[in-house]
């Protein structure tokens, strides 16, 4: 089925505006309901811990999966925005946490990194296998988005069935793009706040797994690339940070893609460039739906709110698409 994204009216225009207001909005979600804590054991050595919220029957209902982004977590506000407009749909929902992320260094001996899919996928099967659950979506933000759509792509045709959608957010699909975009000058707030976190992190979960990681390196890492050279790609079997941005990044794999799948991204993020969505492995790709606004920054996209809308667009956008694509031949909803 054809699937056209409603107009995005912004509040106001800039994407760096755009991207600090949404990131720094207090947000209240009163429609939510308490979640459920549920653990999956992806690997002999890796926990993550998930926040759910089921509907009365789950297994009547589909369920949507929500990947965050760097160094964020389930309670990210745009995932608990999308979480309360789903669960208002019908749909269970499972906010993810990646590895360490949420704080759960405690749970995992290794390291996530931005093409980890294994963890989404096993969450996946285990919502198949164990829940019964026949429809499910899979929505992610800035690297979330990366994950859902590298996902998607790494299935290719084997796509189990109850996949139904896939959506992205802003989604980091050329990783070396974004890391060189992150590099300019006018991004070093959020450089800074990337790297603040990531340090961070690397101390908390050096705590937690004594001896495993060295931290005399982090007084050396100033920048994103310079934290993937020195940890993530050594840890995770790559070569150098370069390879890492090539090997994890969706860009690569999207034409396979086979399930019907949506992108939301602006003109104006600062630091997703657009080039990347109009690359012929996605535009040529009749699966994916792809909505490049010139407005909307960096998992924002906020207008006015009116006729009972919060004015979370993207949020609205990424239930509606899931919902339609749910409901075929699923009689679900």
């Amino acid at each position: 089925m054809s699937f056209v994204a409603s107009e995005f009216r912004p509040l106001f225009t800039g994407g760096h505006r755009q991207t600090l207001y949404a990131w720094a909005r207090r947000r209240r979600f009163p429609r939510l309901p308490p979640p459920e804590t549920r653990y999956f054991d992806v690997a002999d050595d890796a926990r993550v811990l998930a926040h759910c919220h089921w509907q009365p029957a789950p297994a009547d209902r589909p369920a949507m999966l929500l990947l965050h982004g760097l160094e964020s977590s389930s309670q990210a506000h745009y995932i608990c925005g999308v979480a309360e407009k789903a669960w208002s749909a019908g749909w269970n929902v499972v906010r993810l946490n990646q590895r360490n992320c949420g704080g759960t260094e405690h749970l995992s001996r290794g390291l996530y990194h931005s093409g980890l899919t294994h963890d989404a996928l096993f969450v996946v099967r285990e919502l198949i296998d164990r829940d019964r659950i026949a429809a499910i979506a899979v929505a992610g933000y800035s690297l979330g988005g990366n994950l859902a759509l590298k996902l998607a792509g790494e299935l290719g045709d084997r796509a189990p069935a109850a996949l139904r959608a896939v959506c992205a957010v802003s989604p980091t699909i050329d990783l070396a793009r974004c890391v060189d975009a992150l590099d300019r000058r006018g991004n070093v707030v959020y450089q800074w706040n990337f790297v603040r976190n990531l340090k961070a992190r690397m101390r908390r979960k050096a705590a937690a797994v004594p001896g495993v990681y060295a931290l005399e390196p982090l007084g050396r890492v100033w920048t994103v690339r310079r934290f993937d050279d020195v940890y993530t790609a050594p840890h995770h079997g790559f070569r150098d940070s370069a390879d890492y941005y090539y090997r994890a990044s969706a860009l690569r794999v999207v034409d396979r893609i086979r399930v019907p799948t949506l992108i939301l991204a602006a003109e104006d993020d600062p630091f997703v460039p657009p080039a990347p969505f109009r690359h012929p492995a996605v535009t040529g790709n009749p699966r994916i739906t792809v909505a490049l606004t010139p407005h909307g920054g960096h998992c924002a996209y906020v207008e006015r709110a009116v006729d009972g809308s919060d004015g979370y667009w993207a949020e609205r956008e990424v239930v509606r698409f899931a919902t339609a694509h749910a409901h075929q031949g699923s009689g679900q909803l």
